[in-house]
């Protein structure tokens, strides 16, 4: 069946009124089988396997955190269908300008695994992207990725690229005044942009109640022009269907589109001291847990046949490899020095930069 085409005009006008967008229920059953996307088996496992390698590499890299060898992590556990069902529906010419909760996507879109673990080490050649890379560094600035995913956006539109800008910001991002610019900027010129909101409850502490009166994020891009969608994050088939219908809209010359996807991050806001449980209910937890994007997908997939726990336990075998290939290019890189870091602080190297560097220098030579 194909999927029945998303009224994207209707949607300018977003109430908050609407229903999230769903095709599979929480044991994997296909609830609206009119929103089913084009997706042939073998992608559908794909998907699920993007999904999975997100889980294992999340996992892993806690550990690591906890062991030392790696530094800053922001978790994603609980957000695969959110994070991979989205990028899964871009294309490797589509630019991707991910914030710190966005390096599974980053990854996916083309940055090697050992490079992510630079970045997360604060290594300067964490950020030396393959020059093929359609992507920027992961942005720390709250909301600062979709000011420049607007620009990105209406570059791609002179150039007469056939391809989007697309970004990802938490609820809390959704308060800052980068968000509202970059959506005005982008609806202003009709740049080709794909905004999409990870809500996932919490801008680090507090509640999404807490941050906007609104009804939904979604609605937020009204004023701005654009269609709004609300998504379940926690619905890898739903995810892909409307963000690829997004980025097709938005390809085609219309202008941007905003998407709200209902997520939830299992772990900490960062593995930088936050805990999660001094604002956040075991019941709380429990429900949302039960909504698991990895169990329903791997649901609905055994359902058809097309997943089995020996595959999964090969895959995830592989994955396990991949992770201890990467840790080992990370620890065998050289010792990044403190003149080193200086030297990629500033395009013009201040004088009195160049003062420290240059004593830095003197002293890592002894």
């Amino acid at each position: 069946m194909k999927m029945k085409n998303l009224d994207f005009e209707s949607l300018k006008f977003y109430t908050g009124d609407e229903k999230p967008f769903q095709v599979l229920s929480q044991d994997g059953e296909v609830v609206n089988p009119e929103l089913m996307p084009d997706l042939s088996d073998e992608q559908l496992v794909d998907l699920f396997k993007q999904m999975l390698w997100s889980r294992i590499v999340g996992d892993r890299s806690t550990k690591l955190n906890r062991q030392g060898r790696l530094g800053f992590i922001a978790p994603t556990q609980g957000q695969e269908a959110s994070e991979m069902a989205s990028n899964y529906a871009m294309e490797k010419d589509d630019f991707l300008a991910g914030a710190y909760r966005d390096i599974p996507q980053l990854v996916k879109h083309g940055l090697p695994l050992a490079q992510a673990f630079m970045w997360s080490k604060g290594h300067y050649n964490g950020t030396k992207f393959p020059e093929e890379l359609k992507a920027l560094p992961p942005q720390i600035i709250i909301g600062a990725q979709y000011a420049q995913t607007a620009g990105i956006a209406l570059g791609l539109k002179k150039a007469g690229k056939p391809n989007v800008a697309y970004t990802y910001t938490g609820d809390g991002g959704t308060s800052q005044g980068d968000f509202y610019e970059g959506l005005n900027f982008a609806g202003a010129f009709q740049a080709p942009a794909v905004f999409i909101v990870q809500n996932n409850g919490y801008g680090i502490s507090v509640p999404r109640a807490k941050q906007t009166a609104a009804p939904t994020l979604a609605q937020k891009g009204v004023a701005a022009g654009l269609p709004c969608f609300q998504v379940d994050g926690m619905d890898a088939l739903a995810v892909y269907a409307v963000v690829k219908q997004a980025r097709d809209y938005a390809v085609a010359g219309n202008g941007p589109v905003l998407i709200e996807s209902l997520t939830y991050r299992y772990g900490a806001h960062t593995l930088s001291g936050d805990d999660p449980s001094r604002y956040r209910s075991s019941d709380e937890e429990a429900a949302w847990h039960a909504k698991d994007p990895i169990e329903r997908m791997r649901n609905f997939l055994v359902k058809k046949g097309l997943w089995d726990q020996a595959q999964e336990h090969a895959y995830s075998e592989e994955v396990n490899a991949e992770v201890d290939a990467a840790v080992k290019e990370l620890e065998a890189q050289p010792q990044q020095t403190v003149s080193e870091m200086l030297k990629f602080e500033y395009v013009d190297t201040p004088a009195a930069i160049e003062k420290q560097i240059k004593r830095y220098e003197d002293k890592e030579a002894k």
